[in-house]
């Protein structure tokens, strides 16, 4: 399996996971064009599952949608889209797992400004994968992890460092997870056959990419990759 990503900052995020026979689109934050593109012009078998309803994660929810592509989304992020009568719009409840062609995705709820999923998902190729992204902090563990990609938005010093004025700064600490508090969720959970972590969603102004990769290698020991437009790398359950 690959992971191809389109684009991972607050001006759009959306990612792939391709395998030999099936495709995820992991939100749709980006022009439809974007995703077009990054799909070879093919949207046949693919599927889709969107976090939350904020326009850098659904900004082409519809478009998706009317070009055949079946979405799985809370039906809050529908409904803020309009498009909850959509008939590929396919609701979803945390704690349940649905089948989506060959993955096995469970939402569960983060900690966000709107209603919002994290997800797991599970797939022969890839293993057991983690997604999260928009939460301040995550209330779970989870045991027989294979890769993870996780949101690692920004650092406090640097934020304070940017003289970030005090209601952005409390909307965004409330709402996106820091460098530490990332590096908690981690050391947190057993990591021994994790093969891949990929932070996603860095900020901007308030990030350090070479820092966060460095904190967060020196602490689990693993593979480490940035997301950024244009990266594509192997998602295996293992390296080999």
């Amino acid at each position: 399996m690959q992971l191809h990503v389109i684009g991972s900052n607050s001006s759009g995020n959306a990612y792939i996971l391709q395998g030999e026979k099936d495709t995820l689109l992991i939100e749709c934050g980006v022009h439809f064009r974007k995703i077009k593109e990054a799909l070879g012009f093919n949207v046949r078998g693919v599927n889709c599952i969107v976090s939350h309803s904020h326009g850098d994660h659904a900004k082409s929810l519809k478009d998706v949608m009317n070009a055949g592509i079946p979405v799985y989304a809370g039906l809050e992020t529908f409904k803020a889209a309009g498009v909850d009568k959509h008939h590929r719009a396919v609701p979803v409840r945390p704690g349940v797992s649905y089948q989506i062609g060959g993955f096995k995705v469970k939402p569960f709820s983060v900690n966000h400004d709107v209603p919002c999923f994290g997800f797991l998902i599970q797939h022969a190729e890839c293993g057991l994968a983690l997604f999260l992204t928009d939460t301040y902090f995550c209330d779970y563990t989870f045991p027989g992890l294979n890769n993870i990609i996780v949101e690692c938005n920004h650092a406090l010093d640097i934020i304070d460092s940017n003289g970030t004025p005090g209601f952005l700064r409390d909307r965004i600490i409330q709402s996106h997870m820091n460098l530490e508090t990332c590096k908690g969720l981690l050391a947190a959970n057993d990591l021994t056959s994790v093969n891949n972590i990929v932070l996603i969603h860095l900020s901007d102004s308030n990030s350090d990419e070479r820092r966060f990769q460095r904190e967060v290698q020196e602490l689990t020991g693993k593979d480490i990759h940035i997301a950024t437009a244009g990266l594509s790398i192997p998602f295996n359950k293992t390296a080999i």
